[in-house]
């Protein structure tokens, strides 16, 4: 291990500064851009071996070809546990941490249960995997929450990418459609017990648009501007903030595996011009 890993492990979990990470790597990098880690060991090659090792040594290129040009790594828990690989995803964040400060590091885990569940599932995210913010399910409401806000930044779904999303997240309470309910919920109530954002897919513009007006500048994961399809340049004028920043639009296939045999100089290309189509969709002026 690194002098540098040792020193973050010394330093115990981040502080609940999400906003001021977040804002502070807008700044370094000039990119709105946040690259989804979700490995899928298949199309990893041979040459880079097999099982945890092989998962690290392949993102751990993507991670350092890519980091001056993102302002967010999100690495998909899931895709680390059905591997059997959790002592790789801590040690690609510790990476992360150690080796690339300026960069946002959010934990993809969905998590939402009841408090003292909650509450070890919080010191999963932010002692063991040191991440400045978590993705969390609302459905459970504030208390389960609590442990989370409490240690560091949360990021609740709100109006998801995925085709099904409109089934319950669309529904009208009170005449409200309930992602808007959530929005506020979190805008209002959780913003009063740290540091939030927002999930709003990439393939809703109109609705991350609506979102935005609720919220003011709070933080959007956008996810779902690559493979996926989202319309980029919708989502940026929906959901940029005044002064340029105010999204997290996530990309992962299109970046990881642009090319599985030259990874980090194919990564670092698509990131390049992901990150530019980004810039060119912001108003001028």
């Amino acid at each position: 291990m690194s002098a540098a890993a040792h020193a973050l492990q010394d330093e115990g979990p981040p502080s609940a500064d999400f906003h001021g990470q977040l804002a502070r790597s807008w700044a370094a990098s000039g990119s709105m851009l946040c690259v989804g880690l979700d490995p899928l060991p298949d199309r990893i090659p041979a040459g880079f071996g097999s099982g945890s090792e092989a998962v690290l040594d392949y993102l751990g290129e993507i991670v350092d070809a890519t980091a001056d040009l993102v302002c967010a790594f999100k690495p998909q828990i899931a895709h680390f546990a059905a591997l059997g690989a959790e002592d790789a995803l801590a040690a690609l964040c510790t990476r992360i941490r150690s080796e690339h400060p300026d960069v946002t590091l959010v934990l993809d885990a969905k998590r939402g249960d009841v408090g003292s569940t909650a509450e070890r599932y919080a010191i999963e995210v932010f002692d063991r995997y040191h991440a400045h913010a978590v993705t969390v399910n609302p459905y459970l409401g504030t208390d389960a929450a609590a442990p989370f806000l409490a240690r560091g930044g949360v990021i609740a779904l709100c109006r998801t990418s995925n085709p099904g999303a409109a089934e319950l997240q669309s529904l009208e309470v009170d005449g409200v459609a309930l992602y808007l309910r959530v929005a506020d919920m979190v805008a209002n109530r959780w913003s009063e017990l740290g540091e939030c954002g927002l999930v709003v897919g990439a393939t809703a513009p109109a609705e991350l648009g609506e979102v935005r007006a609720r919220v003011g500048d709070l933080p959007l994961l956008v996810p779902g501007i690559g493979a996926q399809g989202g319309d980029l340049e919708a989502s940026v004028a929906a959901g940029a903030t005044a002064d340029g920043t105010g999204l997290l639009l996530s990309s992962s296939r299109a970046v990881l595996w642009a090319d599985p045999h030259d990874p980090g100089p194919a990564a670092r290309a698509a990131a390049e011009a992901t990150r530019d189509a980004i810039r060119d969709a912001l108003p001028v002026g």
